[in-house]
């Protein structure tokens, strides 16, 4: 299967993000974990299926920089082009998060991770739903999931649907800049 997503696809994604469900789907180089940001119990539940300490934070996935301003704070006006000019694309950047920011999101840093994606499929399911939580499929130290059956086998049942499709075809995950310096905090 290709970028496309079915449209029963879609609503079943969509009816699991809404119940507060953890969803697999493919991302630009590794496959992911969503859920719905502000919903805390899910975000809990997906910081425990992944085994990762929620101090770390979170990225946030849009389809759209318009749809993320509860989350962020803008910086300067040098800084937000910086950013912009890499969406969207797999490029992912720390934004000074919002006094309104969950800090299940942020952990312990007065930062925000988002990305605008080009990711097809992604992209669809953020048109819909609005911003998403986007964290690798895999265990806390495990390499990340590069098929379903690498999802399948690290995550077993415990995420409510995986959205089939295809890698956005990086070789590695996104890189990671500040947005008010420009320094790579993860290649």
């Amino acid at each position: 299967m290709g970028f496309d997503i079915a449209p029963w696809h879609l609503r079943r994604a969509l009816d699991a993000l809404e119940d507060g469900g953890i969803v697999a789907c493919p991302t630009e180089a590794v496959w992911g974990l969503s859920c719905d940001p502000l919903n805390r119990s899910a975000c809990l539940r997906l910081l425990d299926i992944k085994q990762r300490d929620w101090r770390k934070g979170l990225i946030l996935v849009a389809a759209h920089f318009d749809d993320l301003p509860m989350f962020v704070e803008l910086p300067s006006n040098s800084a937000m082009k910086r950013a912009t000019a890499t969406w969207p694309g797999p490029a992912t950047w720390i934004f000074p998060a919002s006094p309104d920011a969950p800090p299940w999101l942020t952990g312990e840093h007065d930062g925000i991770a988002v990305r605008v994606t080009a990711h097809p499929l992604l992209r669809a399911l953020c048109s819909r739903f609005g911003p998403l939580v986007s964290t690798s499929a895999n265990r806390s130290g495990r390499e990340p999931a590069r098929s379903v059956a690498e999802v399948r086998m690290q995550l077993g049942g415990d995420v409510d649907m995986i959205v089939p499709g295809a890698l956005g075809g990086l070789a590695k995950p996104t890189t990671i800049r500040d947005v008010q310096t420009g320094h790579i905090l993860r290649r």
